[in-house]
């Protein structure tokens, strides 16, 4: 599991358990979820959620981008249930790199690039507005994850 968020922010405590229908961990994303396709967001499914749970947040982030770690989509303070549908929004939506609201699809320049979709579930509502940025979103996280989970999905352009 990679986490994006200072080791020292904050305390895991357990480890959720991410799965999709939509591609298999480590495995190539199908062109659906990605800019050669419909751009929309895979089903993620969601478990062993610790009790105490109030909310999950997703942020999903390419490490291979020239700038290093391009922000895919951030969503907080999602109702715990389960499933985050495909085509989903959600939650709150978060901004992403390219400075739009919710969910931007893989799009790589070149190469083969890892997409990180990080589950972290609080203990806490964020309670922030709309198109906070993920900084802004791991840094009101800090000291109120109570487990999280990371699925990683593949992808190269044609």
């Amino acid at each position: 599991m990679i986490s994006f968020i200072a080791a020292s922010a904050i305390l895991i405590q357990s480890t959720l358990v991410i799965t999709s229908s939509s591609f298999n961990d480590g495995e190539m994303i199908p062109p659906t979820y990605t800019c050669d396709g419909k751009n929309i967001s895979p089903e993620l499914a969601v478990t062993e959620v610790p009790e105490g749970t109030k909310t999950l947040v997703v942020i999903m982030v390419d490490p291979d981008a020239p700038g290093g770690n391009m922000t895919h989509w951030v969503a907080f303070d999602i109702i715990p249930g389960g499933k985050i549908k495909e085509d989903a929004e959600p939650g709150v939506k978060g901004l992403n790199g390219k400075g739009t609201l919710g969910y931007t699809g893989p799009c790589p320049s070149n190469g083969i690039h890892h997409y990180h979709f990080t589950v972290y579930a609080l203990d806490i509502i964020l309670n922030l507005k709309e198109g906070a940025s993920r900084e802004l979103v791991e840094d009101a996280m800090k000291d109120h994850v109570l487990a999280s989970g990371d699925i990683t999905g593949i992808y190269q352009r044609k």
